[in-house]
């Protein structure tokens, strides 16, 4: 060790702020990785899982004979010889205390509630023996009528689940006037329907399909001290809960490893039946077991997205000012209330109101089941639904006052000088500025030229009509804090945990509680701990995923990673300078009250006198000079637990160009201008940006999930599921504007849900007001050329009416279009 005299003059250039490519990508695109699937283990043996094809039925005899005799079969397993031992799948956020919620067993027993559950397993030497087996296994089912529509599940005339005797799970309302943050709803409605304007739509958000890039997997090892779990999921901390709390087996005998994860979008923000299977027959046959579903089980077993009915009701004055907002929102769960598929929509309560200054709102909102694959976050969580139909009704406000969608906007929304603002929801908004974000935006799009080419347009009656879509939004992210998620009656905390190593060669090891599936966190959080502590980017690894080496943590969703997890990072690494500081203090026979840290030396005040963390750090573990009772470590743990959510928000700004002959839709021009608060990786945050746009965008114009009126997904591939690709899509233009986060100490906001959250209402409210003129107010997404070639006749046909009534009528569920449309929708 060398106590050195000259200390640098510069510190070097930070970290935080640097575009750089991600440390993973290295191993990720050359192959050099681990998914689960290509674990492989002495002996494993592969599980293929029997799935039910009916919507709804009970179970009334299995015969596996013919299927256990089958080549390189092991064995065969029903509900019935994996009860005792299955566990169960729970809900983490019974959103009432009268929520009803059926049990939801990883294998079906005696009752199937939707198309696709699992009812037997087959296990093999191979996979492909295993699906052939368990193409043998004989079930005889006696069919029940199935619910598969929202609104005839809240009838009750049809049960998903008969001995629950209702189809309704929970109700759940937030009033302003009941919890003294705003005025009476019903008053405002009343005064706007005397002498202002009042305004009601009803909103329909399709069911999605989270398109993950990895099809789940898991393999399960039982044969050790610990059984050990390898899965795909964005959930390894919550995942081992819930297998020690439903199985029997004790939490400190359960490892689970969330190795390189391929994509999730809250599609893996689950504790899914197949890995409570796939440890249920490990356990039995004590063998290494592995189960990875095809393409089509994750579109009909894995959970889906969305599938709401919104009603809006708004109050304003007679010149567009805002005065009252009421929800009656239908959120249908599917056969099951997920992990936390119930508390979705509740997350949309405090959004609804977005950046506008409502005086009274009420949310009331009813879940419902219904016989079709359950449901549970996607990428947004409830904001992305409230986003829309809040952004859609101002379009609409905006054309019955008869001004600019911009200027309705700016008349209700919360200026820069008004923050912290408390809105009519009871939510504290810390910091933002929409006038900035939108004069950016307004520029970059060349606002006012592309409305004076519309105006052009629609005089000379073209064909080809342009629609100019806005969406100025904000969401609740970083879903956090743990006291305010208790008062939800959510089954878990907020905070997140991380812990710093420092070891002897001047290299840092920091073990993180968020588990990454294609964010960039080891690059992240290694720019942030350079920076923290002075060591080289190159010189910091990051762990996480195995709770076996990040034992503490909550794990990764809801934009809460950088915020809550890289808070945690900061303060592990605010507790290393501290304890560092006593062993630099001493080694330079000096007070620690007179102890500098800057660019990663320590150095004495007023003196050239200064070492370096790498040497403090070796001198701590050789041990031969430490101050006495010190004992020789600097590592430090943290858990962060925020004060509030932060509340990222922007303007996005969208053209699209409206074939009225055809109904063909055409992106002409995207602009997003976020607010995110401070960067730390601009390169990250532009992919997570375009990747947001993309799903946002493919909501509004290709995807739907659709079932026919027997319960039977018909969107169950990408044929028919209608993915886009780059092929679809043109560049996006993206800026920023800076308002830091003040709560947390890296004036960080979350960016991975922003993209999706406020790109489907600029899309659809682009298409509605290129044909606005023909008496077209709304069309049912996705907004496939024929929909919208239908919503212009009906136009034409009733003067004055528009196509708030010419939506596509549900029967069952299922929208009245020909089995083109999607495919049609695909090339629009």
């Amino acid at each position: 060790m060398t106590i050195t005299e000259d200390r640098p003059a510069d510190a070097p250039t930070p970290e935080i702020g640097k575009s750089r490519t991600r440390k993973e990508d290295q191993r990720l695109i050359t192959g050099r990785t681990r998914w689960t699937d290509n674990i492989q283990l002495p002996g494993m043996l592969h599980l293929a899982m029997v799935r039910s094809p009916f919507a709804h039925a009970t179970i009334s005899a299995i015969d596996t004979s013919e299927a256990k005799g089958s080549s390189g079969v092991v064995a065969v397993f029903t509900g019935e010889d994996l009860k005792d031992i299955q566990g169960v799948n729970i809900t983490a956020w019974p959103v009432s205390a009268e929520q009803k919620s059926p049990d939801h067993l990883p294998v079906a027993v005696s009752h199937v509630a939707h198309a696709g559950e699992i009812v037997a397993v087959v296990a093999a030497r191979t996979a492909a023996e295993a699906r052939d087996a368990a193409e043998l296994v004989d079930v005889d089912y006696d069919e029940l009528p199935a619910v598969l529509d929202l609104k005839e599940a809240a009838k009750d005339e049809v049960l998903a689940h008969p001995s629950l005797g209702t189809n309704t799970s929970a109700t759940w309302q937030l009033d302003s006037a009941g919890q003294g943050s705003g005025g009476d709803i019903e008053e405002a409605i009343a005064t706007a329907r005397e002498g202002g304007i009042l305004i009601e739509r009803e909103y329909r958000q399709q069911r999605l399909i989270p398109a993950f890039m990895e099809p789940r997997s898991t393999v399960v090892d039982p044969t050790g001290e610990q059984v050990t779990m390898w899965s795909s999921t964005q959930v390894p901390h919550v995942l081992r809960f819930c297998i020690a709390a439903t199985t029997g087996l004790p939490e400190s005998k359960i490892r689970v490893i969330a190795p390189d994860v391929g994509g999730g979008f809250g599609g893996k923000l689950q504790t899914t039946p197949e890995e409570f299977a796939t440890l249920a027959v490990a356990r039995k046959l004590s063998k290494a077991v592995k189960y990875t579903e095809t393409r089509s089980e994750t579109m009909v077993s894995g959970h889906h997205g969305r599938d709401q009915w919104q009603k809006l009701t708004l109050a304003a004055e007679k010149d567009g000012r805002v005065t009252g907002l009421k929800v009656e929102l239908m959120a249908d769960l599917g056969a099951y209330a997920a992990l936390v598929g119930g508390g979705v929509p509740v997350l949309g309560a405090w959004m609804f109101n977005s950046i506008y200054k409502f005086a009274s709102y009420q949310f009331n909102l009813t879940n419902y089941y219904t016989n079709k694959t359950w449901v549970d976050a996607y990428r947004g969580a409830g904001r992305p639904e409230a986003t829309y139909a809040i952004e859609r009704l101002m379009d609409e406000l905006a054309a019955e006052v008869g001004v600019d969608p911009l200027e309705i906007r700016e008349k209700n929304w919360i200026t820069h000088d008004e923050f912290p603002f408390t809105t009519v929801a009871g939510m504290t908004y810390d910091s933002g500025n929409y006038e900035a974000a939108t004069a950016k935006a307004k520029e970059l799009f060349g606002y006012d030229e592309l409305r004076a080419e519309q105006k052009q347009r629609r005089e000379s009656n073209d064909p080809v009509q342009l629609g100019i879509g806005i969406s100025t939004f904000t969401e609740m992210c970083g879903l956090a804090p743990s006291r305010i998620l208790g008062a939800l009656n959510y089954g878990a905390g907020g905070w997140e945990s991380a812990s710093i190593r420092m070891l002897a060669t001047g290299t840092v090891e920091v073990i993180t509680g968020v588990s990454p599936h294609g964010q960039g966190h080891e690059t992240a959080w290694s720019q942030i701990v350079a920076d923290k502590l002075g060591v080289p980017f190159e010189n910091v690894e990051v762990l996480h995923g195995d709770t076996q080496i990040a034992p503490k943590g909550m794990d990764t969703y809801g934009s809460r990673s950088l915020v809550v997890g890289a808070e945690a990072v900061v303060r592990a690494a605010d507790k290393v300078i501290e304890k560092a500081k006593v062993v630099a203090a001493h080694l330079l026979e000096a007070s620690v009250d007179d102890i500098e840290f800057s660019a990663g030396t320590f150095g004495v005040k007023g003196t050239d006198k200064g070492i370096s963390m790498p040497e403090v750090a070796l001198a701590t573990w050789t041990g031969h000079n430490l101050p006495d009772g010190m004992e020789p470590s600097i590592d430090a743990d943290a858990t962060f637990d925020p004060d509030n959510f932060s509340f990222p928000h922007g303007t996005h700004l969208c053209a699209m160009e409206v074939d009225t002959e055809t109904g063909a839709s055409t992106m002409r021009k995207y602009v997003c201008v976020d607010d995110i608060g401070n960067i730390i990786n601009p390169l990250i945050v532009e992919g997570q940006v375009h990747g947001g746009l993309v799903q946002g965008i493919a909501q509004a114009l290709w995807e739907g999930a659709e079932y026919d009126d027997q319960g039977t997904l018909v969107t169950g591939s990408f044929v028919d599921y209608t993915l886009p690709t780059s092929a679809d899509t043109i560049s996006f233009i993206t800026d920023h504007t800076y308002s830091p986060s003040t709560y947390n100490s890296l004036g960080t906001k979350g960016v991975g849900e922003a993209g999706c959250i406020a790109s489907t209402p600029a899309v659809v409210n682009a298409i509605v007001d290129a044909v606005r003129s023909f008496g077209v107010n709304d069309i049912l997404m996705p907004c496939t050329p024929e929909r919208v070639w239908k919503a212009i006749q009906k136009g034409r046909s009733v003067p004055g009416e528009g196509e708030r009534d010419a939506q596509p009528h549900f029967d069952e569920g299922v929208p009245n279009q020909d089995p083109g449309a999607a495919a049609e929708g695909s090339q629009a």
